[in-house]
């Protein structure tokens, strides 16, 4: 894809440069007609004409000189090349300058006699035959130019730049390289053509055959095993993780062991996370938690993706927040015709918005339209002027513990603001709707986790109903640096000095990264074909309080020494374990042996769509326990612990009596 070309000013600092730089190369070229023309006379017959006389007549066509060399120079643009990355054919650009000058001025002087330098003898004489010595001023005007005009760069960038980048060279960080393969010779190579922060020393690589070789003048000198060794015999600041394709348990264990140095540690993404025709270096991000999770990355079908997104008009409500933004990102890369971000909250959905104008400029028709999914009216007006032909539904209240103090919002928003979608996505025919679901649907124990459990019996009843559109939803667990994950929060303890609250030692979670999430909604796509409820292999469960140490390591702290970890207790609605899968669902495999689909259950319909009717009504009252009731009877694996929501009941009773009272 074509990014488009930036306009620029006509003037800049840039500009002023470039006409230094050729008003420079015509000096140099005055100095070396005047020095051709004096140091030919060496060589030519006495003709009585004195050299005071020669020069003057120089003088003369001096302008004819400077305005041949000026057009010539213009032509090969020899002031526009940045001369401290200059290859061979750049050089080549100023000797065939040069070359054409003087000949075209040659031409000039002696074949049509246009100007005329008084004493010199022509190169064609009378005879029509040329002289036994070609006349050496042009000769020497055309060498001398070249030269010093090759010096002037050289003695300019080699020497006056060099000497400032001595200067600089104390921010350059000494820089160690994991992995000696061809994306590290890359990394080496973008390294040395431009102005980087990175002075590479030495790299290490765990094949034996390229210990002691040297790519790029960069020496192998270890192996993984010996990254503390090497930072301290190197004194290195940054390590570079080079080895895209390396994950599972041997990635967890390199880059443990390069968290451990204190260096800064960037890291490249994954081979199916890499963007095409984007310098390596600029992909480089920080090492996270999600790089320490040890699990093997979940690769996915790009093609299979790319055909049912491309050219298409794609929806994504919520897209402002971290998995939506991260979808118009996936999506972006398929091409699709338009993309349509749908969102409540505006500051998100810009941040979104002006990234992916930056990054794409205009290829797209991107639209961002601030708006509330439980609106129906304006969401079906919406509908109508996109036309959208696929919707990513990943729009919800997600914080577990708010949702519990206030489950009347959480069904408006959720439960019927996916009822809405879903509703507008059948009428207009829209071809797949996929909706975001969670875990904690799965046996819910807090509300949230039963609105979600709701809206994937919405998604079925839909399927069932027999709709045009393929209704499916996308269940998966805690996805890392997400706007609702403890990264977050654990972070802004860490940075406060602490302590890191845990609610249980023993509690565990399954993890993800955003795009591995992103990667299994787009996934699930392509097998969607009406009523599904995809589940991700996730692999091991991780426990939290491990998370929290990691992040403390990952920060340059010591847990329990620096920082310290508290445990206070299982929050409202909270488990100490997640399940994917509920009891009755079962699995069947898909072509991705990393995902599954759920068992489709049957939904009695018109119980069902009665059943929400009455909690529309009832959630219109802001009754909170009757919405909690109500939930029970949509989810009847909703296993409520009532205890915290009442004490929040009881506490708004003792403040109103005692506002009557006043």
């Amino acid at each position: 894809m074509k990014r488009p070309k930036l306009k620029t000013k006509s003037f800049s600092i840039r500009t002023l440069r470039e006409w230094g730089i050729l008003a420079i190369d015509l000096l140099t070229v005055t100095i070396c007609y005047m020095a051709a023309v004096v140091l030919s006379q060496a060589y030519l017959p006495s003709q009585g004409t004195e050299l005071l006389q020669i020069l003057q007549s120089a003088f003369i066509c001096l302008p004819i000189v400077l305005i041949i060399f000026f057009l010539t120079f213009l032509i090969f643009r020899v002031f526009k090349v940045v001369w401290r990355y200059a290859r061979g054919k750049d050089y080549l650009r100023i000797v065939g300058a040069c070359i054409v000058g003087t000949v075209l001025f040659s031409f000039l002087d002696q074949v049509i006699g246009f100007i005329k330098i008084e004493g010199m003898p022509p190169v064609v004489g009378e005879d029509n035959k040329f002289n036994q010595v070609i006349y050496p001023a042009y000769i020497m005007l055309g060498t001398f130019t070249t030269a010093f005009i090759i010096l002037f760069r050289i003695l300019y960038e080699f020497i006056y730049a060099r000497q400032k980048d001595k200067l600089e060279v104390i921010k350059r960080k000494r820089t160690m390289i994991i992995g000696a393969g061809y994306t590290a010779s890359v990394i080496l190579e973008e390294i040395s053509r431009g102005d980087s922060i990175y002075d590479p020393i030495c790299m290490i690589d765990d094949d034996p055959d390229k210990l002691g070789r040297i790519i790029n003048e960069i020496e192998v000198v270890g192996n993984t095993q010996d990254i503390a060794i090497v930072v301290q015999k190197y004194a290195i600041d940054v390590i570079i993780f080079a080895i895209p394709s390396l994950g599972g348990e041997v990635r967890q264990r390199i880059l443990t062991d390069c968290n451990a140095t204190k260096c800064q540690v960037k890291v490249l993404p994954f081979m199916s996370e890499m963007i095409d025709n984007v310098n390596i270096t600029k992909q480089m991000r920080d090492i996270n938690i999600g790089d320490l999770l040890g699990r093997q990355q979940i690769t996915f079908d790009d093609v299979g993706v790319a055909s049912y997104i491309f050219d298409k008009v794609v929806m994504v409500t919520g897209g402002g927040g971290s998995i939506g933004s991260e979808l118009c990102r996936q999506i972006a890369k398929y091409k699709p015709r338009r993309i349509v971000i749908v969102d409540v909250y505006e500051n998100c959905a810009y941040n979104i918005q002006q990234e992916l104008l930056r990054t794409y400029g205009n290829d797209y028709d991107l639209h961002v339209e601030i708006v509330s999914i439980t609106d129906y009216d304006k969401m079906d007006e919406l509908f109508s002027e996109f036309r959208p032909q696929i919707i990513f539904h990943a729009a919800a209240h997600k914080h577990v513990p708010l949702m519990e103090t206030v489950p009347e919002e959480a069904v408006k928003n959720n439960i019927f603001g996916t009822y809405n979608v879903a509703l507008l996505a059948d009428k207009h025919e829209v071809q797949k709707f996929i909706m975001i679901s969670t875990d904690k649907a799965v046996n819910p124990t807090n509300v949230m986790g039963a609105t979600k459990r709701c809206c994937e019996e919405i998604v079925q009843m839909m399927a069932q109903k027999g709709s045009k559109t393929e209704f499916a939803a996308v269940r998966f667990g805690n996805v890392l640096g997400s706007n609702g994950s403890v990264i977050p929060l654990f972070k802004k303890q860490i940075e406060d000095g602490g302590p890191v609250t845990v609610t249980h030692p023993d509690i565990i979670r399954y993890f993800m990264t955003i795009p591995e999430a992103v990667s299994l909604v787009l996934q699930a796509g392509t097998f969607a074909h009406g009523g599904e409820i995809f589940v991700l292999d996730m692999g091991k469960q991780v426990k939290i309080v491990t998370l929290a140490e990691n992040l403390i390591k990952l920060m340059g702290h010591k847990p329990y020494s620096d920082i310290d970890i508290v445990f206070t207790g299982l929050r409202p609605g909270e488990k100490l374990y997640e399940e994917l899968l509920m009891d009755e669902e079962g699995l069947q495999k898909t072509d991705n042996e990393k995902i599954f689909i759920g068992h489709q259950m049957q939904i009695d319909i018109p119980k069902f769509t009665g059943e929400l009717e009455k909690m529309r009504t009832i959630s219109a009252t802001n009754d909170k326990q009757a919405v909690v009731e109500q939930l029970k009877v949509l989810v009847p694996t909703f296993n409520h612990d009532s205890t915290y929501l009442n004490n929040i009941i009881e506490k708004a009773k003792n403040y109103q009596t005692e506002k009557q009272a006043k």
